[in-house]
């Protein structure tokens, strides 16, 4: 079912795609070293959900052993049980059968804990390696984040005069455009890399984590096309309507 799914071959190829479009349209830029790091945590993290989607077999051997293992040792007690209990000659030793029951329900609680821990272990191992990575795509959302928060639409205006604090605005509208476009799509494609944990882990947790980056990329890319449309209205000559709106 291609497309109920996502791809993460499809994902990186669009990335790479945008780090050509990015280079060719700024080569100085340095939004090319973050498009490339995006590049590579997609590459690496195509591996690790393919892998998170896989089952541990020796963590879930392990767990089949510990059943296996609790099951054969409460089979062992009832046989050493009825044992003593024939040697006896038919009388009930109640002292006998309650050091049984004890012994048994020993072995069933250290079973219990032992198979819940096993079970546990994968899902925590999968949970850390997935939030991780995501913590990792947080960061890198920041950044491309920072690269756009001095590209003022507005300043293309030219409505004041410059300060000597004030940053070197050397982008046509176009190009100021074209660069807070690439760094809206940016923003999306590192979301779409996060909803790949999402898809192949059922842990509330590291869904829960998807959701708040999906949520972060959403609201940094809503506001870079505000600019984008300021932008665009600027040219038609209705700027004033869209800062109102803003």
């Amino acid at each position: 079912m291609p497309f109920r799914t996502l791809n993460s071959r499809h994902i990186v190829d669009t990335l790479e795609r945008l780090a050509d479009r990015v280079k060719e349209r700024f080569p100085d830029a340095s939004l090319n070293n973050v498009v490339a790091e995006l590049i590579e945590l997609a590459n690496r993290d195509e591996r690790r959900t393919q892998r998170l989607a896989r089952p541990y077999f020796a963590l879930r051997a392990g767990t089949l052993s510990a059943i296996v293992a609790a099951i054969g040792a409460l089979i062992y007690m009832g046989y050493r049980l009825l044992n003593t209990m024939e040697v006896e000659n038919g009388r009930l030793d109640i002292f006998s059968v309650f050091a049984g029951v004890e012994a048994g329900l020993n072995i069933v609680i250290l079973a219990a804990v032992a198979i819940f821990t096993l079970s546990r272990i994968e899902e925590r191992l999968k949970r850390s390696l997935a939030l991780d990575d995501l913590h990792e795509l947080r960061s890198v959302a920041h950044v491309v984040d920072m690269h756009q928060l001095t590209k003022d639409p507005t300043a293309l205006l030219r409505l004041g005069p410059r300060t000597v604090s004030s940053p070197d605005r050397e982008m046509s509208e176009f190009e100021l455009s074209r660069y807070l476009d690439y760094c809206a799509e940016m923003l999306s494609l590192a979301g779409k890399i996060a909803a790949l944990y999402a898809q192949n882990s059922r842990d509330p947790v590291v869904i829960a984590s998807v959701n708040d980056i999906e949520t972060l990329t959403s609201n940094m890319a809503s506001k870079i096309w505000q600019k984008i449309m300021i932008i665009r209205s600027g040219r038609n000559g209705e700027t004033e309507p869209v800062l109102e709106q803003i």
